[in-house]
């Protein structure tokens, strides 16, 4: 063998030979000592027929032509592992050769060298059994033999060895197996991508050329089955950053765009799934969105639920902070059949439905497309969705979409908006957000607003709101709307109405709502016996039409509130039965009147309205005339709440308009012998009702003068808030800007903050936070 093999026998127990060193130059010697009993002789054995066999393929023939290869295949599963180790290793190097591959597919030492690839073995043995593998598996019989007996997946496992020569090794095996080996494609592509995760397997896989190979089959073959699971790896794959980009530098885009094109709907959904995954790299979502897109919007007209769920997913992915794509969605005409996905039988194709649209929502010129397909109405259904996921998408969307007056009317009329409350109720967080989100963009409106109010939207909120664990800021934010557009209900539970907060017709001061108390509608008030509580003040002021009307306006009063619950046709002929001619025309008049006012406050589907307030109408429009031509905010504010104007001639003067309106300045001292009450009483039991138009009052108090400031100064353009205190007490707080101090001419100074005095010195300014202000508020 041109070296000496030197092998020491060890000594049976007892009666036997001293240990005898053996010296070999002769292969055959060596191969004959593969009969040792001996495991140490077998190990040396086994170590120096591995250096033989390194040295050429020549050597390699000789130990054939010796029979070493037989006793080497018992060796390999020799219980010693120091012994089954050198064994495999020369075997590992034999099988290089042609004729020792032949003999070894002979004697099927697959199964035994594929035993030895478990987790708990040597690393050596990993590295020469996958090497003697790799040699093998150039030949179909031996491909065939390793699928069999279970060798995939022990060699894919083997991809995440710590050692370099172990990975090299089972790449290479792998490879092999599944070289244009169709049998073994969707098998082996189905179980490598259970291993594909792993980026350092897959840089691997790329640098040998494996990647290159997979992706071909995707472009090459037209088995559905390895075209399926190509995908799914490249999916699996897709999951790592890393994996990603690996994947990108190879091209993947352009191979599972073109398996969108298949006739296998299984191929169709594999390769949207990869696309899906692929699309958080953003160079790889530019890729598919430049042509990939439309093949994508075509599946959505698919029959097949699951290519169109897959398929619209890939788009909701796609479209994700992505203008680009989302433009491109539009221009491949995907908004209609993207409306009629929100019908579809998967909740995950509804939910992305209602995301690709969301997105497409953020271009105003895509959102205005979608609403003119009605999406509201669709999304009514998707809102009563029994699935989180879809009820949370759908809701999103509202709120996407609730901006258009035009779209809220929509939704309101399809019945959406009772779902939508409901949702506020659940249990599931993300849900519960976006309901409270879309219920605060719908509730820009009086009469959505209204509808909201009516299902119970605005208790649910308060009752999210007194939770710590299930309030967010969208169910603040959309209380706060729904107040906003409810004034009367804000007012009574919030005591405050700010400045922009503005009373419209059809606004009513009921007084403090206590906790847990249910707030009534005007109707539902005016409809109550008369009792001795406070009496509720409604505004309503309507522009006259002619004097006539102006005439009739005291008859009107007590027809209207006499007969609240009575419909306006009802209304009309009792009057007639009632009154005589003249009042019959008079009845004529204001009923004519009342359509005018329904659109003024709203109250759609209601057959009850509000009676004119044409006292009230005046004291605008004098108020108007007199207060518009003043050039100075506080002028405004002074003259509104003190009445005394002088006009172009000094010697004419106005009378006074709130206070004066109110009973006049009343002194500190005699504030209780001001017997507002007994006035209010009067004009009750006079209407025969408990609510009471503002303009009857002759005699107010604080919360009465302080209502009707706020309301003839919102008319008039001047900003103040309306405060509810305690005792009756109401007032009214301006901001200001002083003078600037003498000899400092054009310095911009903040504004204070000032109460209106209209009790004691109509038109006093009291500045906010001083002593003065402290006892208007309380006494």
């Amino acid at each position: 063998m041109g070296k000496k093999v030197k092998k020491e026998v060890e000594p049976p127990p007892k009666d036997v030979f001293d240990p005898l060193l053996i010296e070999s130059k002769t292969a055959a010697t060596v191969v004959l000592m593969l009969s040792s009993p001996e495991n140490e002789v077998l190990a040396k054995a086994c170590d120096a027929l591995y250096k033989f066999a390194s040295k050429g393929d020549e050597n390699k023939v000789t130990l054939l032509g010796l029979g070493a290869v037989e006793p080497l295949y018992k060796l390999i599963s020799h219980e010693d592992p120091i012994v089954r180790r050198n064994a495999i290793m020369v075997f590992g190097i034999m099988a290089s050769n042609h004729d020792v591959k032949k003999l070894l597919r002979e004697l099927d030492v697959t199964s035994s060298l594929i035993s030895q690839l478990a987790p708990e073995e040597d690393v050596v043995i990993h590295e020469f059994a996958t090497l003697c593998l790799a040699h093998m598996a150039v030949e179909y019989t031996t491909k065939v033999q390793i699928f069999e007996q279970g060798g995939l997946e022990p060699l894919i496992r083997l991809l995440g060895s710590p050692d370099p020569d172990v990975k090299k090794n089972s790449v290479e095996c792998i490879y092999l197996l599944v070289q244009e080996f169709s049998d073994l494609h969707a098998e082996a592509l189905a179980v490598l991508g259970n291993y594909l995760e792993d980026v350092h397997a897959l840089q691997l896989i790329q640098q040998t050329g494996g990647l290159k190979k997979l992706l071909s089959f995707i472009g090459v073959s037209t088995v559905p089955d390895i075209q399926k699971n190509a995908a799914k790896a490249i999916t699996k794959a897709a999951y790592d950053s890393e994996n990603r980009k690996i994947l990108n530098e190879e091209e993947v885009e352009k191979y599972l765009i073109n398996l969108l094109e298949t006739d296998n709907d299984e191929v169709k959904v594999a390769a949207s799934q990869a696309i899906s995954a692929m699309c958080e790299n953003l160079a790889s979502k530019h890729a598919f969105g430049l042509q990939g897109i439309p093949q994508l919007v075509q599946l959505l007209s698919s029959d097949n639920e699951e290519v169109k769920e897959a398929a619209v997913t890939a788009l909701a992915n796609l479209t994700a902070a992505s203008p680009r794509n989302a433009r491109a969605v539009a221009e491949a005409e995907g908004i209609k059949p993207l409306v009629n996905t929100l019908n579809a039988q998967r909740d995950g194709a509804i939910a992305n439905a209602a995301t690709v649209l969301t997105n497409l929502a953020m271009q105003e010129p895509f959102r205005i497309n979608i609403q003119s397909h009605g999406i509201m109405s669709v999304l009514a259904e998707p809102l009563r969705s029994t699935s989180s996921q879809v009820q949370s998408k759908a809701a999103f969307t509202v709120a996407a979409f609730g901006c258009d007056a035009d779209a809220r009317t929509e939704l309101r009329n399809a019945g959406g908006l009772r779902p939508l409350v409901e949702l506020l109720c659940s249990k599931n967080e993300e849900v519960r957000r976006n309901a409270c989100w879309a219920v605060m963009v719908c509730a820009s409106d009086e009469l959505t607003a209204g509808e909201l109010c009516r299902l119970d939207a605005l208790d649910i909120l308060e009752e999210i709101n007194l939770s710590t664990g299930r309030k967010n800021n969208f169910s603040e934010a959309a209380l706060e709307k729904l107040l906003d557009n409810n004034l009367s209900r804000k007012y009574s539970q919030m005591g405050y109405l700010s400045s922009s907060n503005i009373i419209t017709d059809g606004f009513y001061d009921c007084g403090q709502i206590k906790p847990g108390e249910k707030f009534l509608s005007l109707e539902q008030l005016s409809m109550q016996e008369l009792t001795d509580r406070r009496a509720v003040i409604f505004i309503n002021a309507k522009p006259q039409e002619d004097l006539e009307v102006e005439k009739a306006q005291d008859s009107s009063y007590e027809q209207a509130i006499l007969s609240p619950s009575i419909s306006r046709k009802g209304s009309r002929e009792k009057a007639r039965k009632s009154k005589g001619k003249k009042e019959e025309e008079k009845s004529k008049e204001v009923i004519q009147i009342t359509p005018k006012v329904q659109d003024e406050i709203k109250l759609e589907n209601s057959q009850w309205l509000p009676p004119p307030d044409f006292i009230l109408l005046d004291y605008i429009n004098n108020a108007s005339k007199i207060i518009l031509p003043l050039t100075t905010t506080r002028e405004q504010v002074v003259a509104l709440a003190q009445g005394i104007i002088e006009a172009i001639d000094p010697g004419i003067h106005w009378n006074r308009l709130v206070a004066d309106k109110m009973g006049g300045p009343i002194e500190r001292d005699k504030l209780h012998d001001f017997s507002w009450e007994l006035h209010i009483s009067e004009i009750e039991f006079e209407l025969k009702c408990n609510v009471v138009p503002i303009g009857k009052v002759k005699k107010g108090t604080f919360y009465h003068r302080a209502l009707l400031f706020k309301v003839i100064a919102d008319r008039i353009g001047i900003g103040c808030s309306l405060v509810r205190g305690k005792y009756n007490r109401a007032w009214n707080e301006v901001k200001l800007v002083d003078d600037s101090p003498q000899g400092i001419a054009g310095l911009l100074l903040p504004p204070h903050e000032y109460i209106v005095d209209l009790m004691f010195a109509p038109g006093f300014l009291i500045k906010q936070g001083s002593a003065e202000a402290d006892q208007y508020k309380n006494i």
